[in-house]
């Protein structure tokens, strides 16, 4: 049976999108809390959906998404967003029951600043929010120095895991500035730097494949060091060829080019 909605809302904390319909498929991405998808197919268990946000499509178990009403999603778009800016933060909802949400979930508030996911209440901190401040690269690298030592999952988007091009998307969302899911496609955006020697802090770096393919990215701290995600979320070196290992100072990603998104 079709569900009755072509939309839906996330109300716990992780909502893993997978390559295929099935619990074994890859894991490609994840949805947080608070984050609206459109609901493209649905059989049996599973629906293809479709981040909102960034148009990023998988596959999810129908029994994780909170099916939102043509009247419930107009709703929901009367509220105003503000993302979670800390590591991690507990809210409650209505029934006082907590939920633990990551950096970058969405909370949805009145003009009253309740809290409301499909129209019911939640309690939260708001000193553990951010209302979208103006985008500096200070502010950028200050989100991504929260993650440092998160461990590297591919397809994640929290604390608990995270992969490279989930680290930069998740730190530029909360500062306002939407880019796409992958590392090749975030690859389009912004303008492009000369060399590793015109760098400055808050651009990204993008590192290639032997077959010239973008597959890492990272954000530079200046023109010698980078944050990026890869074993863990790590600060190490970086030059002309590429990102230096802390651990056996050898290259381990070869510098493709690099993207100035502020």
């Amino acid at each position: 049976m079709d569900l009755p909605s072509k939309y839906c809302i996330v109300t716990i904390p992780l909502v893993p999108l997978r390559a295929v319909p099935a619990e074994a498929g890859e894991m490609t991405s994840q949805l947080l809390f608070g984050q609206i998808a459109e609901i493209l197919e649905t059989k049996d268990k599973w629906c293809k959906i479709k981040n909102v946000s960034d148009g990023y499509q998988g596959f999810a178990d129908r029994k994780t998404l909170t099916v939102l009403t043509e009247n419930d999603l107009e709703f929901q778009k009367t509220l105003k967003p503000v993302k979670i800016s800390v590591p991690t933060s507990t809210i409650r909802n209505a029934q006082k029951q907590p939920v633990i949400l990551t950096f970058g979930s969405t909370l949805w508030l009145n003009r009253e600043n309740i809290c409301l996911i499909n129209r019911e209440k939640y309690t939260y901190d708001a000193a553990h929010t951010v209302d979208f401040a103006s985008a500096t690269a200070d502010e950028i690298l200050g989100n991504a120095k929260k993650f440092i030592n998160a461990p590297y999952l591919w397809g994640g988007k929290s604390m608990f895991g995270v992969d490279c091009s989930g680290l930069v998307q998740l730190v530029f969302a909360n500062t306002g500035i939407l880019l796409p899911r992958d590392a090749a496609q975030q690859a389009a955006a912004g303008a492009r730097i000369a060399s590793i020697a015109a760098a400055r802090q808050g651009d990204l770096a993008f590192c290639e494949n032997k077959d010239g393919k973008i597959v890492h990215v990272g954000i530079l701290l200046n023109n010698r060091e980078i944050i990026h995600a890869s074993g863990c979320v790590k600060i190490e070196s970086i030059d002309s060829k590429g990102i230096i290992s802390l651990q056996t100072g050898e290259y381990t990603h070869k510098l493709s080019i690099i993207k100035r998104i502020i």
